[in-house]
């Protein structure tokens, strides 16, 4: 009865990486695994660049627990903002550059960094609010 029937992707660190690609593309699908942790993580388990489809369910297993060893998805979201939130909360160079939305990292503002002040354009609410709370805490010293 059923014509096409959607494969479903394997679940590899709470996401769900390709059947069709190659293994090396298709764990950069996963939050914070690259080109370079990509090619590391196949190295150590010494497996094949094939496509996931073809993966045994020992080399699932294994890919699984080496996978798990790292910090990816949520997690990393999750650690990004805190470092993050806590350049802004002591109040250091980088944080106000995060703050009011301007590279922190010493590229050029006059000609370049577009994307960075993209939400200035609009008028952004949120970034607004937090200008004048950090405006708050700096005179309230």
């Amino acid at each position: 009865m059923f014509r096409y029937q959607r494969v479903q992707g394997l679940r590899v660190g709470n996401t769900e990486i390709p059947n069709d690609k190659k293994l090396e593309v298709a764990l950069q699908y996963i939050n914070g695994i690259g080109r370079k942790r990509a090619h590391q993580i196949l190295c150590e388990l010494s497996l094949v660049n094939k496509p996931t489809k073809d993966l045994t369910g020992i080399e699932l297993n294994s890919l699984r627990e080496e996978v798990s060893k790292y910090l990816t998805g949520p997690d990393l979201i999750r650690r990004v903002k805190a470092d993050v939130q806590r350049l802004v909360d002591i109040e250091c160079y980088r944080g106000f550059r995060h703050v009011e939305g301007l590279p922190c990292r010493g590229q050029r503002t006059s000609t370049n960094a577009r994307t960075r002040k993209e939400h200035q354009k609009y008028g952004s609410q949120e970034v607004a609010e937090r200008i004048r709370k950090h405006q708050e805490r700096s005179q309230a010293k």
